[in-house]
């Protein structure tokens, strides 16, 4: 049975990528692009380097949708601000070194062909790949490489209960965590959902240590391994409220996980391997088309 779960809250290469080529392309549009010295009454200079102005209607990029009057105020003149510092740095630069602006041409080309090879293949995989991972295929890759997975922190399945310390079922409620695990279920997930605190009571869910007893004084036992070795029921106290912490399995640290744990991460290692060959696949079907149409020639 799935009860309410205690939740938990972990950018591809080729976003960071995106990014960085986007920032040094603005950055190099402004050095490049030169603007009319004429006076716009419609579209006043707001601030100005050498060349380079910054007008009114530039501001309309910066979001200022729901705030006051002072906070907008406040954002623009912050963005006028880095607008300065961004001419400064780049007029100091062009001072400081020589630039080949054919090369840097060179690369802006380079940077845009690889920004639209990026978006048509990312296209191509939204249709074409097969996010589908079957079950045998996550426990083969599980079983070829146990090694890789050993654990970083303790993980275990458990029981917890959190409930007011005085309590009048608190009695009840640890004879029943006591007994084996899958007795007296229906009557331990009554008490829990007409009591509890909060709870976790998901038997067949591995999750990490940490996660489960934050907010605990369990979090501050300089022993929790000998707890973990030595108790199938832990119960702590604060002022308030009591703890219980019933371990129905664990695994330490450096330990290999069992295969539930790292279900999702082999599921998006196998989907990578997926979109590298299928991407693979792309460009040789692309080439070879080329090369039997005559499309390019190589010239020694």
């Amino acid at each position: 049975m799935r009860m309410r779960k205690i939740k938990f809250i972990t950018l591809s290469w080729a976003t960071k990528i995106c990014w960085a080529l986007l920032i040094v392309i603005t950055a190099s549009c402004d050095l490049f692009r030169f603007k009319s010295d004429k006076e716009d009454e419609a579209d006043p200079i707001v601030a100005s380097i050498d060349q380079q102005v910054l007008r009114k209607s530039d501001l309309t990029l910066v979001n200022t949708q729901g705030l006051s009057a002072s906070d907008s105020s406040s954002i623009i003149n912050r963005y006028i601000q880095s607008w300065i510092r961004k001419q400064l740095m780049i007029r100091e630069a062009s001072r400081s070194m020589a630039y080949d602006e054919a090369e840097i041409n060179r690369k802006l080309l380079d940077y845009k062909y690889a920004l639209m090879v990026y978006e048509y293949e990312k296209a191509y995989l939204d249709s074409h790949l097969d996010t589908n991972i079957p079950e045998q295929e996550i426990v083969q890759y599980y079983e070829a490489n146990k090694q890789n997975f050993n654990l970083k922190e303790i993980i275990f399945r458990v029981n917890f209960v959190k409930i007011e310390r005085n309590h009048p079922q608190n009695r009840n409620l640890e004879r029943l965590l006591r007994l084996q695990e899958g007795e007296q279920k229906e009557a331990l997930n009554k008490i829990v959902l007409d009591f509890a605190s909060n709870y976790f009571m998901e038997d067949a869910t591995w999750v990490k240590v940490d996660d489960i007893i934050a907010n605990s004084p369990l979090a501050d036992s300089p022993n929790l391994v000998g707890l973990l070795r030595n108790n199938k029921l832990i119960i702590v106290e604060d002022e308030r409220y009591k703890y219980y912490f019933r371990i129905l399995e664990y695994k330490l640290a450096d330990q290999v996980p069992p295969i539930e744990f790292v279900k999702d991460e082999i599921y998006q290692i196998l989907l990578n391997k997926r979109k590298v060959q299928l991407v693979e696949e792309l460009q040789k079907e692309i080439y070879n088309r080329a090369l039997e149409n005559n499309e390019f020639k190589i010239y020694e």
